[in-house]
């Protein structure tokens, strides 16, 4: 159970301390709480309802909090907490005590976390997000908000889940803004160093920052992905195969705006009416075993599809793995306006 003052605020409060209190905790919820009693919950959507019926930053929030949240109760197993809150659909569950009084905060998603894994993450946070701006001016495109948190914190969150416990970032650009927000990553119960490109390294180069004692297979992200892919699954699938490298692909279908004319000489064979024609593409996510990490030259640029390329070449295993969940590279500005719109259906929280 995790402690639920600082996520607490009194039923005065304004719309901007709800806010404010909201991002302190990575729970994306605040407690109104009277006298050691829970008096309702906040959420960011709350928040957002009310802006969208006219409140405003120094609002009260009254009328704007659920006044009958679902609760446990202390005693109650992690079991019937869980279910309970799985059955509501909700990942945060205040915890009453007998007297009905606030002792704290179960964080669901705690207990559904899979077990420690030694695998480290690394997610590829360095680029420029030139095609977004201006959205990148003053930002790295990883830490633009798409839903209710950055990209690159949601990203975190669904390896989290699975049990992967250490990240490194890759950063560069903006960089400070990326190292303020995670910190070590203690607040998100994980553990975080950054890889500091000084140069720009590519999409592999910057592995060879890491540390030279790497014993198990480690899987890379690219920062401005989002995406609920089990990497729990393509681990075991990397580990199955027996692979050195493995390369998530999503299939990419492209049609013809025109009819397609087969021809034999000068003689027409066969017109083919717009047709559609179907590829597999490089989905940004990959897994490495160390022996492949070897091959990555130091301090220089190196992209990923050469070091498969490389692997292939030494007929070394490098394998694939379709991935047919939802997949989004937010890389122009309409892909994070509907990576936006999309948000609260596919990573509800």
């Amino acid at each position: 159970m995790r402690n639920s003052k600082k996520i607490s605020i009194s039923p005065q409060a304004t719309i901007k301390e709800a806010i404010e209190t909201i991002d302190k905790g990575v729970m994306q919820i605040a407690l109104v709480v009277e006298n050691d009693r829970l008096i309702g919950t906040i959420t960011d959507g709350d928040i957002r309802r009310g802006f969208l019926n006219g409140r405003s930053l120094t609002d009260k929030i009254e009328g704007l909090y659920n006044t009958a949240p679902l609760t446990g109760a202390l005693g109650q197993t992690s079991e019937d907490l869980v279910q309970l809150a799985l059955a509501r659909g909700i990942k945060q569950l205040p915890i009453l005590d007998d007297d009905g009084k606030l002792v704290g905060i179960e964080y669901i998603d705690d207990y559904l976390r899979g077990p420690e894994k030694p695998n480290a993450i690394i997610l590829m946070a360095g680029g420029l997000g030139t095609r977004l701006r201006p959205l990148t001016a003053d930002m790295p495109k990883p830490m633009l908000t798409v839903g209710t948190k950055p990209i690159l914190e949601t990203i975190l969150e669904s390896f989290s889940h699975y049990g992967f416990r250490n990240f490194y970032l890759s950063v560069n650009y903006k960089a400070d803004k990326i190292r303020n927000y995670f910190k070590d990553g203690g607040q998100y119960g994980v553990n975080i160093n950054y890889l500091t490109e000084t140069t720009k390294l590519g999409t592999a180069g910057a592995l060879s920052l890491l540390p030279n004692n790497i014993k198990d297979p480690i899987i890379i992200m690219n920062g401005d992905l989002l995406t609920n892919v089990n990497f729990e699954r393509l681990l075991n699938y990397h580990l199955l195969a027996k692979a050195e490298a493995t390369m998530c692909i999503r299939e990419y279908k492209l049609q013809i705006p025109y009819g397609v004319v087969k021809t034999e000489g000068a003689t027409i064979q066969e017109i083919i009416e717009k047709p559609t024609q179907n590829f597999f593409v490089n989905a940004g996510i990959y897994v490495l075993s160390p022996s492949a990490l070897k091959l990555i030259p130091e301090n220089s640029f190196f992209d990923m599809p050469q070091l498969f390329q490389n692997l292939i070449d030494e007929k070394r295993k490098a394998c694939s793995f379709p991935i047919t969940d939802y997949w989004m590279d937010i890389g122009q500005p309409n892909d994070f306006k509907r990576a936006n719109s999309e948000y609260d259906e596919i990573f509800d929280v």
